[in-house]
């Protein structure tokens, strides 16, 4: 009995000492984009390939189990699937290239080129890194110019500060942050363009970004017919690449496009392996991803900086919806967009008495913050009485503030206004500032 029990115990000890790798797991069942398989231990977040009988075996991901089962996810569209496909685990985290190489390229979100060009090389870094400690990261002390004369003079952002851009559909979001883009005096600039359209990922790099833009920028794009996997991973990426060029000293510009896509896909993973919806159909680990993606943001322990600016979709010009509500308590300000001065010809079309920069009393002077005070109060009065200007409902000469609004509302008007081509300094927009404002 006792040589029984001695056998057993050797065995138990084998199998806790046995590598992953060692065994292969099989795959019984398929349901939607979620590959079930059982036969194998495997760990949340691992790397696996799936044998498939048509272009040879297919990357995947652990995004859950039950039991015995495990949940993997593809990177890519896969067929040629079959019930009891090998399923052969990976070791290590995933490791890609980085460095100054990558400079004027295009790539998935598995840092395959989509450029034509050779594959990328370099330093080979790790896609997951340790949270940074909150206490070592640098302070948010100065002004990032990005260019664009309201955002600098009423809106002032900060080196390694997370904004982001609030906007429904049409409001000339792209635009915008393709200005942000080039104008913004950063030397490093990634671009995530995540879940959105095809289409959109050439025209943004040849007329928002430009050719000179892109010089010094690395492009990641995963659109909206990838699988939510690769979606989730390009925008990792984007993060991990602007981390190694921050701790390398540089100035980095992080742009990604967008925050809601990122959220639609972690929502379609999350549902596909059953986990229950909760707010307006998105479940709880969603907000989690969310955080947790921000966060990896913002300054760190070295002299370069990390600032990064979020697109939000408010869907249907809805500002509470629950990712534009949820991005505007982790990021650290946000610049929304207006239809109705988007539908007047107004570009861009930024409505700033509801766009706030959290930062912005920590990288001016006082003189500018009285300045942009002051604006911020004459656009409300103004707004007070819009409606009345052409119906002969306001009598001037009785509020003398308000007389002040509706006479200088053209000239702020004017300065609030910018031309697509047209570059602002952050010291050129106070100035101008101050001049209309007397």
């Amino acid at each position: 009995m006792s040589e029984l029990a001695s056998r057993l115990s050797r065995v138990a000890g084998n199998l806790d000492n046995l590598h992953l790798g060692d065994v292969a797991g099989r795959l019984v069942r398929v349901t939607g984009l979620t590959l079930e398989v059982v036969g194998c231990r495997l760990v949340i977040g691992q790397r696996c390939e799936v044998d498939t009988k048509d272009n040879g075996p297919v990357l995947a991901e652990v995004v859950g189990f039950d039991r015995d089962t495990a949940f993997l996810m593809p990177y890519r569209p896969i067929s040629g699937l079959y019930s009891g496909a090998a399923v052969r685990p990976l070791e290590g985290d995933w490791l890609f290239p980085a460095g100054q190489q990558l400079l004027g390229r295009v790539f998935d979100g598995l840092m395959q080129p989509l450029d034509g060009l050779a594959p990328a090389q370099g330093e080979l870094i790790a896609l997951h890194t340790t949270p940074l400690n909150p206490m070592r990261r640098k302070l948010v002390d100065q002004p990032l110019d990005v260019g664009v004369r309201s955002i600098n003079a009423l809106l002032t952002p900060g080196k390694g500060q997370r904004l982001g851009l609030f906007a429904g559909a049409g409001l000339g979001k792209s635009v915008l942050l393709g200005m942000m883009t080039r104008y913004t005096r950063a030397s490093i600039v990634i671009v995530g363009l995540i879940g959105e359209r095809g289409r959109e990922v050439r025209e943004f790099i040849e007329q928002a970004l430009g050719e000179e833009g892109l010089k010094r920028a690395v492009v990641i794009a995963a659109p909206a017919d990838q699988p939510p996997l690769l979606r989730l991973r390009a925008a990792e990426v984007c993060h991990r690449l602007a981390e190694y060029f921050r701790d390398q000293g540089e100035d980095v510009l992080l742009l990604m496009d967008s925050f809601t896509r990122y959220a639609q896909a972690q929502r379609e993973l999350a549902l596909a392996i059953g986990e229950p919806p909760a707010t307006r159909g998105y479940p709880p680990s969603v907000f989690t991803s969310l955080t947790r993606l921000a966060e990896r943001s913002g300054n760190g322990q070295s002299n370069g900086s990390l600032s990064a600016i979020y697109t939000v979709l408010a869907e249907g010009d809805d500002q509470h919806d629950p990712i534009a509500d949820s991005a505007r308590s982790i990021l650290d300000g946000h610049v929304v967009l207006s239809r109705e001065l988007a539908e007047a010809g107004h570009f861009p079309a930024i409505d700033i008495n509801a766009s706030v920069s959290r930062v912005m009393n920590q990288v001016t002077d006082k003189h500018q913050q009285q300045l942009a005070q002051r604006c911020r109060l004459l656009l409300s009065r103004y707004q007070q009485v819009k409606e009345l200007l052409p119906l002969g409902g306001y009598q001037p000469g009785q509020d003398p503030e308000l007389d002040m609004a509706v006479g200088r509302y053209p000239k702020l008007a004017a300065f609030l206004q910018q031309d697509v081509l047209e570059s602002a300094s952050l010291e050129a927009s106070v100035d101008a500032l101050s001049e209309v404002l007397g």
